[in-house]
């Protein structure tokens, strides 16, 4: 089973320097390499044997997702500012972890700042779960000797990312649910139920209303296309997926529909400030120069239109341009945002006053995402009852038509 990093998982046991049997899981390049860090680490290698392979799967069990770094994160912030050695840290941490890719790669990690090297760099290794950013405030603390302190700041900023998200994916996840328990149930009613009626039907001898005819007509062209369809349907979201990650151009535009769109435009627009505002505010925080922190925050930015017009931002303010005219000249962010950069910039506490705006919008977003599922819940439910209430009645209408001729 092979690591992020393209070495393989050796099992061992020996000796640690208390003379007291030990044995666990390393990661290297070969058994002469892994005993050689064992050996760093001050354990004395008995066997070193490598990992077999599970028969069936990766046996690498579920994907580490970004909520897991940001627990991570937080867990590691506060063992560092309880006065835990780092190394010490890492293992409390590791034997806490459930999932075992999270658990494999902390380990890994804890191995490789156990042989010397620093944390950053460390981190660097996993540059899917550790991006640019994180990696870049790791090591300002590492330089300054504050690690605990930035790890807590990295630790608050992944925290607030995560939630704002979160915030997002759940005015996204029910109306998608809905929708696609009302398509289930429409495609039931058209392929099993409506077939059945339309049996019936044919025995009546008279006309059927229109209404009834379109239905059944729809039923047959469904029963008689439902797998392409299907297949269809598929091969376009693939080709979506596809294209949005392969083509910038239409990722771009993408982001630029997002923002026009009504409602989710303007809850775009502010998750993306309050992102903005947050993640200038972390780094500017940590020291980064200013220049530094614009690129590190456009690469954040989660939206191209944005990104775009952060990097003009940083060449502006490169240039020599205050970070206010140079944000005021983009003409995308928000009066409010424009005025604490200025009061920030003038009082010398601008990531303070980029951390109040961040709070502000993610608050914004927050609310914004309650009002959509509050307006969508009626909305989408009234739509599905006149789908699925529709189709009954066209069904039960001929039944109705020949009670009242009786």
């Amino acid at each position: 089973m092979a690591t992020a990093t393209g070495n393989d998982v050796f099992t061992w046991s020996g000796t640690d320097k208390n003379g007291r049997a030990s044995k666990g899981e390393i990661s290297a390049s070969s058994s002469s390499m892994a005993k050689a860090q064992l050996r760093r680490q001050g354990i004395v290698p008995k066997s070193v044997k490598k990992k077999p392979k599970p028969l069936f799967g990766s046996g690498q069990g579920k994907p580490i997702k970004p909520a897991d770094i940001a627990i991570f994160t937080r867990q590691l912030a506060t063992m560092m500012k309880a006065g835990v050695p780092l190394v010490q840290s890492f293992e409390i941490v590791v034997d806490g972890l459930e999932k075992p890719r999270m658990r494999e790669m902390v380990n890994n990690i804890k191995n490789d700042v156990s042989a010397g090297n620093g944390l950053a760099p460390s981190l660097a290794k996993y540059p899917r779960h550790f991006d640019d950013l994180f990696c870049s405030l790791v090591a300002s603390g590492e330089d300054s000797g504050t690690l605990e302190v930035m790890l807590d700041r990295v630790a608050t900023y992944k925290e607030k990312t995560e939630a704002l998200k979160a915030k997002i994916r759940k005015a996204m996840t029910y109306p998608l649910a809905v929708i696609a328990v009302a398509v289930i149930v429409t495609l039931i009613l058209l392929l099993k139920v409506i077939p059945v009626f339309a049996e019936t039907f044919q025995s009546f001898g008279s006309d059927l209303p229109a209404f009834t005819k379109f239905v059944m007509s729809i039923s047959e062209f469904v029963q008689e296309w439902w797998l392409i369809g299907l297949i269809g349907a598929a091969a376009m979201v693939f080709a979506f997926r596809e294209a949005k990650i392969r083509s910038v151009r239409f990722a771009e535009w993408l982001d630029q529909l997002y923002l026009k769109m009504p409602i989710v435009g303007d809850i775009v627009h502010d998750a993306v400030v309050a992102r903005f505002s947050r993640t200038l505010s972390t780094t500017f925080a940590a020291g980064v120069p200013l220049v530094n922190a614009l690129d590190s925050t456009a690469g954040a930015a989660g939206n191209s239109v944005y990104a775009k017009a952060i990097r003009q931002i940083r060449d502006d303010v490169t240039t020599g341009s205050t970070l206010y005219s140079s944000i005021k000249t983009t003409g995308l962010f928000p009066h409010m945002l424009l005025q604490m950069v200025s009061i920030g910039e003038e009082s010398g506490a601008l990531d303070e006053m980029l951390g109040k705006v961040a709070d502000h919008y993610e608050q914004a977003v927050d609310d914004a995402v309650d009002n959509l599922s509050s307006l969508l819940e009626p909305m989408i439910m009234s739509i599905l009852g006149v789908l699925v209430g529709g189709l009954m009645i066209a069904m039960y209408l001929p039944i109705f038509m020949l009670g009242s001729v009786i």
